[in-house]
């Protein structure tokens, strides 16, 4: 059983993206994450696989689409939490976070392609997919076999995180795909960035409409 993650926080002001703060006020900063996070769940709403799950910090509000299945992120640091929700899989498994809004289905399908016995054809090309982020950290995993044991004492938002992640992989003997590097959307340059890159989505146009209101 294929499975697809979603990592989140619920987008509620002075709890996600704090350091879009400023220029934006928290409220802004929430909606923006709130459009980010809309963006993700529809590129993977779309995208061909047996089960979808939103591992989320908080409760699930109207932005969720139907067709998920929904799991509380467990207590502990980021790698604990991100161990945790590989250990419920059974079956390959990709896992995002919601700050990437410029995902797209077809990458995502691209990703998950030739993932152990993704395609149920019988042939295995790779262990493990690894999406490096620009920020030193990553965007994506999937893991042929989850083991949460590749993720645990990796350490977290630090510009290392990314490498000491794929040399946790490459040291376990997983033969490792590297996928395309994107942004992550912290600050607001980054969001800038993301917008132009994916400007018919959710939150490119969030951001046009706060910078209509504000002036920015």
């Amino acid at each position: 059983m294929t499975t697809l993650l979603v990592i989140a926080k619920e987008p509620l002001p002075g709890r996600v993206k704090t350091r879009l703060t400023p220029p934006f006020t928290p409220v802004e900063a929430a909606r923006l994450a709130e459009a980010a996070l809309v963006d993700t769940l529809r590129a993977v709403a779309a995208t061909p696989v047996r089960r979808r799950v939103l591992v989320v910090d908080g409760t699930p509000g109207p932005w969720l689409p139907t067709g998920f299945d929904v799991v509380p992120q467990v207590a502990g640091g980021l790698d604990e939490r991100l161990a945790a929700a590989f250990a419920a899989c059974t079956g390959p498994a990709l896992l995002i976070g919601m700050d990437t809004p410029q995902v797209t289905p077809e990458l995502l399908g691209a990703c998950l392609a030739d993932l152990g016995d993704a395609r149920g054809d019988g042939y295995d090309s790779y262990d493990a997919c690894f999406g490096p982020a620009e920020d030193g950290g990553f965007w994506a995993l999937g893991l042929a076999s989850p083991d949460p044991e590749l993720l645990r004492g990796v350490p977290m938002s630090t510009p290392t995180t990314g490498a000491v992640q794929r040399a946790r992989l490459v040291d376990a003997g997983l033969r490792v795909r590297d996928l395309p590097r994107l942004r992550d959307v912290d600050t607001a340059a980054d969001a800038a960035s993301v917008a132009a890159s994916a400007p018919h989505g959710r939150f490119a146009a969030e951001l046009a409409r706060l910078g209509a209101v504000t002036g920015r």
